[in-house]
Formats: C-alpha cells, structure tokens, sequence
C-alpha cells in the first residue's frame, strides 16, 4: 500500500474520562458535542475495555498492543524501555510516517523511557498539572502558561501546521483532564451549577462481596483527605452531607474538565476540516482507563468492577468506516496498536497480543473474535488499599479472583490480604452488588469460567 493511500492518524487519549460522562454514551450528566461527532460519524464501541486500569500500564498496552506481564509495566512504579518493546509509534515512524506526541506521557523520563519513534515530543513529566504546567519538550523543561487542555492542543496544532505536508502522520493527543485534582479552566467555572444526580449505588454498603470492596479507600465520603478536591470543604459537615457535598464538588468539576477536552477535541477536528484532512484521517477517542462517577460511593479506579475497566472507544475514518456504527463485541486497549498498524498497510508481528479492529469497524464481527478477556491489577495494598487480582469477563459473567499478594511489583506492599472469589452475573446484577460465587446454583459457571481463566492466562503467558 503506498504512503498516499495511507490514512493520517489522530489517536486522543483522555486520563480517566469515562464513557458514562460522554453523551453519546447516554450521559445526562453533561454534553460533549464534539467528542460525539467522532463516534456519530464512525463507530461507537459499547464493550471497550482495558486490561488493567491505572495510568502507566494502560498507556504502554495501547502504544504496544500488549498485556502488563509483557511489557514489563505493571505499576505506577514501571517504565517504559523502548528497546525492549517496540512502540506502535516506532513502527509507523519506520515505515515513513510522520509522529508526534503531545500531552501525557507517563511511562517514564530519560534514556530508553523517553518518548521514541516520534519527530516530535512535548509531554508532562509525570502527571503534569492542570494550570501553567511544565513540559519537557523534545528532552527541555519549559514552562507554559495557560490550561493544560487548551496548551496540548495548542502544541498539537502547531506540530500538524508545521509538519512536512507530504507524509501520512501519526499524532497522539493526550489531555492530563479529568484526572484529580479536578482543576478545571477558570472559564469553564460556570458550568455545571446544577445538582448532579447520585448514582444508583452510591450509599453502597459492601453487603455480599468479597472483604475487598469494603477494604477500598477511595471514597466519596474521605476524598478530601488525600487533597483530591480543588475546593475546601465547608466547615461543619459531617456524614452524609460530607459524603454529598464532596459528590457534587468532585462532579461538577470532573465535568467541567470533560468540558474543556471535548472543546479541544473539536478545535482538532475543527482543523481537519478546514485543512480538507478528515476524509483520509483516521480518527480514536479513549481514555486510559475508566473511572468510579460515586458507582459505590467511590472515585478512582483500579478494581476489576465495570465502572473501571470500561473504556470510550469511538472510531472514524470516512474512507472506509459507515457512520453511526455500534458495536457490543469485546474490544480491549491492547487491540489499539495492531488496528493502526492495519490501516498503515504494517505487518502486525507475531509478538502483539491484541487484534485489529479494522473489519469490525466495517460493520461485521470476525467469527473468530474473542467472547471473553482477561484482566489483572497488580499493585497490591498501594494507594487506596486495594489488593491485587486477575479475572475473566464474559458476555454475562465476570470472574474475580483476589490474590493477596505484592509477588515483588514495584510499588505494591508486600502484606498478604485473604484469598477472595467473587462472581457477577452482568445480565441480572449490571451494578455488581451481589456476589454469588459461593451460590450452589452457579456452580457450573464457576467452574466453567475458571477453565477459561486459565485458558486465557496460558494463551497470553501469564502465568500468575
């Protein structure tokens, strides 16, 4: 396939923006107008997931198409090391694409954990910040003053005006929002002023569920404890008002930040149009990860849990994608790299675990595609006391198993928790508030999903 045939490609990557805070989605929490024409004009992917769900790991399976236990980053604590694994960026940039990435980067800083494969870079160290952030541009610190939203849009849109006109290009996007603090645009202040509603498990009391839901220490309730909030609490609340006030604060802010990424994602698509691009663009929106709205009457990630590993996938590429598609299939974050790697006309290699996307999004479903997927969170104990596990996801059901143990990750503490199943059946409990593993009824399922747990552990190498 010749580099003219081959589409551009504009991958944007928002931190923890989860699909029920998008109204193509179905939210009626907010309106994200310009995120929604991506997946109006394309495909909306409804089963999107990701395969471990906490910021570094995520990011090295989407630019590598592979699982934690293969590239090597499992935590927060792990990095990036591209001469170990090669980024999809590397091959696209070996095979005459043009690259840039801008935004978060947060796989790691200096040596073999800058980024690689791209001609150009400017990304946050670590988090990055919400106002006047500090970048590192193409290996320099600088500071730069504005919204972080509006400025990696900025860079992004200079980088695409600058770029030699002649080659496809490769960029990646990637907004810091709406990742806590929750510090939105000043100007963004007067929106959102309504009460938001609570979500239906929100006063969760963790009754008929493993000991690990109740162990979680990313709650509502305590959220201004660890400084998660851009506003002071008011003085004299206490239980459920401080519970509720904390809601409505964390809310409204998580989407006035949404707001601020679906205005920049129209500013690029805006100059797609106006450069007469987006018929030959191929066009992604995701996030990393999915992220806890008060489901459970908590914020933050990690757990296996729906709210969590449920990631937005909309897809366009006019060429060749019908408008306003819709898929239920099981997509996963690690099928990132080998669909852009099938639409430059790149061999996938032998070593990338996910599949391509790329008949799917022309409507059909390969007979062979998966019916269940395999996740694992490894960093055991660390930051909201959540132990470490691995499970299976089907259509219907979803098979948890709580290990107990940090088996040397970096960042996990090593303090043994007990051993805990827990089984959801999706289709008569979507909240997963009811754990019927030990229920003699499912047996069979039980039995049946452990078998294709360790079908799956063996197919993908990890072997616990």
């Amino acid at each position: 396939m010749s580099t003219t045939q081959r589409p551009n490609i504009l991958l944007i990557v928002s931190d923890d923006h989860a699909a029920p805070a998008i109204s193509c989605y179905g939210s009626e929490m907010n309106h994200t107008p310009n995120i929604d024409r991506i997946g109006n004009s394309g495909m909306r992917f409804n089963n999107c997931f990701c395969t471990n769900a906490i910021c570094t790991p995520a990011r090295g399976s989407i630019l590598t198409g592979k699982y934690s236990h293969k590239t090597g980053i499992k935590t927060l604590a792990d990095t990036i090391d591209h001469t170990q694994e090669k980024t999809v960026a590397q091959r696209l940039h070996e095979d005459g694409y043009q690259t840039a990435v801008v935004g978060k980067w947060h796989l790691g800083h200096g040596g073999v954990s800058d980024p690689h494969g791209f001609d150009y870079w400017n990304v946050f160290p670590v988090q990055g910040a919400h106002i006047n952030p500090e970048m590192i541009e193409m290996g320099e610190r600088k500071r730069f003053n504005g919204y972080s939203a509006d400025i990696v849009t900025d860079s992004s849109l200079d980088w695409l005006q600058n770029r030699e006109k002649d080659e496809p290009f490769f960029l990646m996007t990637t907004y810091k929002a709406t990742h806590d603090p929750f510090f939105p645009n000043p100007k963004h202040l007067h929106l959102y002023t309504d009460e938001i509603p609570e979500p239906p498990t929100f006063n969760d009391a963790y009754e008929n569920r493993a000991a690990a839901a109740g162990m979680n220490t990313a709650k509502v309730s305590i959220m201004q404890r660890k400084n998660h909030l851009p506003e002071p609490t008011p003085e004299g609340l206490e239980g459920d008002d401080l519970k509720r006030w904390n809601y409505q604060c964390y809310m409204q802010n998580y989407l006035r930040c949404a707001h601020a990424i679906d205005e920049n994602v129209g500013r690029l698509l805006d100059y797609l149009d106006a450069e007469d691009l987006a018929e030959d663009t191929l066009v992604i929106y995701s996030a990393d990860h999915g992220f806890f709205l008060g489901d459970h009457g908590w914020y933050d990630k990690r757990f296996m849990y729906e709210a969590s590993i449920r990631i937005p996938l909309l897809v366009r590429y006019p060429r060749e994608i019908p408008a306003a598609g819709v898929s239920d299939q099981i997509a996963l974050n690690v099928d990132f790299a080998p669909t852009l790697l099938d639409y430059a006309g790149i061999a996938i290699s032998d070593d990338i675990q996910g599949s391509s996307l790329r008949t799917s999004l022309t409507g059909e479903t390969p007979a062979d595609w998966r019916t269940s997927m395999y996740y694992r969170y490894w960093m055991h104990l660390a930051h909201f006391n959540i132990p470490a596990h691995y499970g299976v996801r089907t259509e219907r059901y979803k098979l948890i198993y709580y290990y107990g143990e940090a088996l040397g990750s970096g960042g996990a503490i090593d303090r043994s928790t007990p051993p805990e199943w827990e089984l959801f059946d999706l289709e008569k409990d979507p909240y997963e508030m009811h754990n019927i593993y030990a229920e003699p009824a499912y047996a069979d399922v039980v039995a049946e999903l452990k078998q294709e747990l360790q079908r799956l552990q063996d197919e993908l190498g990890d072997y616990a």
